[in-house]
C-alpha cells in the first residue's frame, strides 16, 4: 500500500459522538461552498495542467500543489463528515497539510509524466469509474429504479450505506465498529486514488486491490528500504512517505492566491460560456434570417375540428413601454398555409375581445405556437356553433391577413393581451393551416458582439488573475 504515490490516511477518534452525526451536513456546509469553488479551480487548472504535460512531459508544481490541496481539503471534509464519520474535530479551512488532523492525503510529484498517456486517461480509468459508480451512487440509484427502494439509498452508493450503519451503531451503542472503519478507508482509498490518476497526479494505475486500515505510518509494517546517500527525497517516496511529510519544500498558496485563482477560474469559465453563445448569435443572426430580416420558426400543421384555432390565454403577452417591444421584439410575422380548399384568415386582436367572439363558437386552443418537443401541439377542444359572419368583416382585429396560399401578417407588438386567431376565411368548419412564427430581433447581432467582447475581456482576466498566484506559487518556501 505505501509504495503507491497517493497516500491517504485516517486515524480513528475513539470519542466519536453518538449523535453530532446527525447535524454534521449542516455544520460542514461552509466548507462545502468553499469545495465548490476550489472544485471549479481545480478542473480549470487541470486542463492547464493537460496541456503543459502534453506539450512538456511535466506537472507544474505550483498547480500540482493546487490540486492535492483540493484533494487532501476534500477528504478531510469527507472523514469528518460522511464519508467516515471518523472524527469530531472539525476540518481547518486550509490547503496545506496539517500534521495533527487524523486525516491527511499526500501524492508525491512526479518529475515526469508521459505526454502520451495523458491523452488517454480517462479511458484506461474506466474500468475503475464502473466501480466508483458502484461505491459513490451508481448501484443504489439502479436499485431505487427498478426495485423502488427508499429514498434515502438513491444515489448514495456502497460507502454511504456503511457510513449510515456505522451512524445508527454509533447512536445506539456509542462505538465505532472497526472492522467497518476499515473497510470505508478501504473504500475511500480506492476512490482517491482513481480520482487523484483522473486528474493526471500520476501516470501510476491505480491497483484492483483494496487497502482498508487508517494508512497511519505508524499503523503500517516499515517497508525496507535501500537508502541512496544523493537522494534521501526519493529514498523516503519509494517507502511510502510523501515529500510533502518529509524535507520537499513547501509553496505558497495563501488565502488571497487561492481566492485569485478562483475568482479567475469563474471569469473564465463564464467567458468561455459567453464566447460561443455570442458567435451562436452571431451566425443566426447572419444566416438564418430571411430576404425580409425575420427569424422564424419552421411551418408546423394545426388542426380543429371547429370553426377557429387560437392561442390559449396570456401567451401573447407584453408589459413595459411600447419601445422596449421594438426593440426587444421588433416585428413579428406570422406565416400561415391553408390545407385545405378553403381560403386562410389570420387576425391578432385584443385577448378580451377575440375571448368574447370566440365563447359560442366551436374552436381549438392551441398551448403553444411551436412545440418542438411534440408532433403534435398539445391543445383543447371546445364545441360551439358556427361564427354569424366571415371573420374579416368583425371590428376589434389589430392586423389581419386573408386570402388563398400563403399569407403573411406582419405586427408590431404593444403592451397588452393579445390572441391570434386562425380561421378559414369563410368560416366554415374544419381549419388545418401549416403555420409559423418569426420576429426580427433587433438587438441580435449587438448583443451577439456584446457578448463576445465580453467574453474575451472576461478570458484575458481570468487568465491574468489565475497566471500571476501560479506564477508566484511556484516560487517555493522552505519554512
Amino acid at each position: 500500500m505505501n509504495e503507491y504515490p497517493i497516500r491517504l490516511e485516517g486515524k480513528l477518534d475513539p470519542s466519536v459522538s453518538r449523535g453530532l452525526w446527525l447535524v454534521k451536513w449542516l455544520l460542514a456546509i461552509p466548507h462545502y461552498v468553499v469545495l465548490a469553488f476550489l472544485w471549479l479551480a481545480c478542473a480549470v487548472l487541470t486542463v492547464i495542467a493537460f496541456f503543459t504535460i502534453l506539450f512538456t512531459g511535466r506537472y507544474p508544481r505550483s498547480i500540482f500543489d493546487f490540486t492535492v490541496g483540493v484533494l487532501r481539503w476534500s477528504w478531510r471534509v469527507g472523514f469528518y463528515a460522511y464519508s467516515v464519520l471518523g472524527t469530531d474535530r472539525y476540518p481547518p479551512f486550509t490547503l496545506a497539510d496539517v500534521p495533527d488532523y487524523p486525516a491527511r492525503l499526500s501524492v508525491d510529484h512526479p518529475p515526469q509524466l508521459s505526454r502520451g498517456l495523458v491523452l488517454v486517461k480517462w479511458l484506461l480509468a474506466f474500468p475503475h469509474l464502473l466501480i466508483l459508480g458502484i461505491l459513490l451512487g451508481g448501484g443504489p440509484y439502479f436499485s431505487y429504479q427498478v426495485a423502488d427502494s427508499s429514498y434515502w439509498f438513491e444515489g448514495s452508493g456502497l460507502i454511504g450505506l456503511l457510513v449510515f450503519i456505522t451512524a445508527v451503531a454509533l447512536l445506539f451503542t456509542g462505538r465505532y465498529p472497526r472492522d467497518l472503519f476499515d473497510l470505508i478507508m478501504g473504500l475511500n482509498r480506492w476512490v482517491y486514488r482513481v480520482g487523484a490518476y483522473l486528474l493526471l497526479l500520476t501516470d501510476k494505475y491505480p491497483p484492483f486491490r483494496f487497502d482498508g486500515g487508517s494508512g497511519a505510518i505508524e499503523d503500517t509494517p516499515p517497508t525496507p528500504v535501500t537508502v541512496e546517500p544523493r537522494e534521501p527525497v526519493a529514498a523516503m517516496q519509494y517507502a511510502g512517505r510523501p515529500a510533502q511529510y518529509g524535507g520537499q519544500p513547501l509553496h505558497r498558496w495563501t488565502a488571497g492566491r487561492v481566492v485569485s485563482v478562483v475568482a479567475g477560474s469563474v471569469l473564465v469559465l463564464a467567458g468561455l460560456g459567453m464566447v460561443p453563445t455570442g458567435a451562436a448569435g452571431l451566425w443566426i443572426d447572419q444566416t438564418a434570417r430571411d430576404s425580409n430580416g425575420y427569424i422564424a420558426t419552421d411551418l408546423k400543421r394545426f388542426n380543429s375540428p371547429g370553426y377557429a384555432i387560437t392561442t390559449e390565454p396570456g401567451a401573447l403577452r407584453f408589459d413595459g413601454p411600447d419601445w422596449v417591444m421594438h426593440r426587444v421584439l421588433g416585428k413579428i410575422r406570422i406565416t400561415g398555409v391553408s390545407a385545405t380548399d378553403a381560403h386562410l384568415f389570420i387576425g391578432i386582436a385584443p385577448e378580451q375581445q377575440t375571448t368574447k367572439y370566440l365563447a359560442p363558437i366551436g374552436h381549438t386552443v392551441v398551448q403553444r405556437l411551436d412545440d418542438a418537443n411534440s408532433a403534435e401541439p398539445s391543445s383543447d377542444d371546445h364545441v360551439g356553433q358556427p361564427p354569424a359572419a366571415p371573420p374579416r368583416s368583425e371590428w376589434f382585429w389589430d392586423a389581419t391577413a386573408s386570402g388563398a396560399e400563403v399569407q403573411t401578417l406582419d405586427w408590431q407588438p404593444r403592451a397588452g393581451k393579445w390572441s391570434v386567431v386562425v380561421m378559414n376565411a369563410d368560416g366554415s368548419r374544419i381549419v388545418r393551416a401549416d403555420l409559423a412564427v418569426g420576429a426580427t430581433l433587433p438587438w441580435l447581432d449587438d448583443v451577439s458582439i456584446a457578448l463576445i467582447g465580453t467574453g474575451l475581456l472576461l478570458l484575458l482576466a481570468g487568465a491574468v488573475l489565475i497566471a500571476i498566484p501560479v506564477r508566484r506559487s511556484q516560487q517555493p518556501m522552505t519554512g
